[in-house]
Formats: C-alpha cells, structure tokens, sequence
C-alpha cells in the first residue's frame, strides 16, 4: 500500500473536530415488555452514535441496572421489568463514563489500551484518563448502604440530565430529580431504584 493510499485510510479514522457536546443527539431508548424480560430495542443505534461498541454498551447496562441480559442483533433483552426512563439514564451515565472528555466536554473521544489499563483519549484536545471497571458486587454492596427506596434524604444537585432533570450523587448512586436545578441544596423522596440509579421527587 502507498503512502497517499495509507493517508487516506488514516484520515477516514480521524473523527470531525469542533462544535460542542450538543452535536450529540443521543435517541431516546425504546423498549418493548417480553414476559419477564425488556428489550432495549435499539441499543445498537445508540452505540452506533455514541461510536461504541454495542456488547459494550450492553455489558455496563447490566452493570448499570444491577441485572443480567444478553444481546442479539443489537437489541438488549434484560431480566426484569425497566422503563424507558430507566435505560435512558443508563446511557447518560454510560456517556459520562466513557464518551464525553472531562477536560473540554466534547465527545471526541476513543477507548484505548495502554499497559493494559483501558484509557479514553480525547482527539479535540489531547486530554487522556483511565477508566476504571467497576465491581458490580462491590458496586451492589455500596449501594445497599447509601440509599434506600421510600427514604428522604438532603442532596446537592451538581448536574443537569438530557431530559433537563436535577442530578446528585450520593454514595455510587446517581440520582435523577425532576424540578430541581443545579447548585440547589434539596430534600428528596426516592421513589424508585434500578442498579444504582435512583428516581426522585422533591419532598
């Protein structure tokens, strides 16, 4: 293979640069009830915008969601009953984690490996971090002890969701709470968990 041919190859992998994180136009997760199980039916479009692979995407939904599942033609099938809501705020927890740069929030991003340790080296400016796998029991354990459904607690909302929810973290939870804005100091009522996401209402 020539040069001019091997440059060509290269630029085709170079992602396009520039603009800001609302270039991400994730879909909304749909869903389909199956007995005991729900299918994220479009899984594979999501990773496909997300530039990730769909069985990784998948394996941190179940991670996510506290719950086993297999993939099949790009479609999750979990054990158990899940809402949209609940797979939609898996996938922002999935874009934090391994999509968007911590430096300049862009998505620019790739999933590498340097001594064996997975990293995520941004393409807009450089900036590269680990990305550490999570135990899922360990995972499971702390959050046992941080929340519990049905509890009032006070948070801190340090975010704001892709559908315009306040976000706070507690413990490994995140939590989602319609209402509240970023930087408020709230009481709030867990109304539901999945995995170590917790939905919320302001008490």
């Amino acid at each position: 293979m020539d040069y001019d041919s091997s440059l060509d190859r290269a630029m085709e992998d170079v992602p396009d640069i520039g603009g800001d994180e609302q270039r991400l136009k994730i879909p909304d997760a749909q869903t389909q009830k199956d007995g005991a199980f729900t299918r994220f039916t479009n899984l594979d479009d999501i990773a496909d915008v997300l530039s990730r692979e769909d069985e990784h995407l998948h394996r941190f939904i179940q991670r996510e969601m506290g719950t086993s599942g297999k993939l099949e033609d790009g479609r999750g099938r979990y054990n158990g009953t899940f809402s949209e809501k609940d797979f939609n705020a898996a996938v922002d927890a999935y874009v934090d984690e391994y999509v968007l740069c911590t430096e300049c929030g862009l998505p620019d991003t790739r999933l590498v490996r340097e001594d064996r340790t997975p990293m995520l080296r941004c393409d807009a400016c450089g900036a590269f971090r680990p990305v550490t796998k999570r135990s899922a029991s360990s995972q499971r354990q702390q959050q046992a002890d941080a929340v519990e459904e049905g509890k009032t607690y006070t948070v801190e909302i340090t975010g704001t969701g892709r559908k315009g929810d306040g976000v706070a973290e507690k413990g490994n939870y995140t939590i989602f709470v319609p209402g509240a804005d970023e930087g408020d100091v709230v009481e709030i009522y867990i109304k539901n968990i999945s995995g170590n996401l917790a939905f919320a209402r302001l008490a």
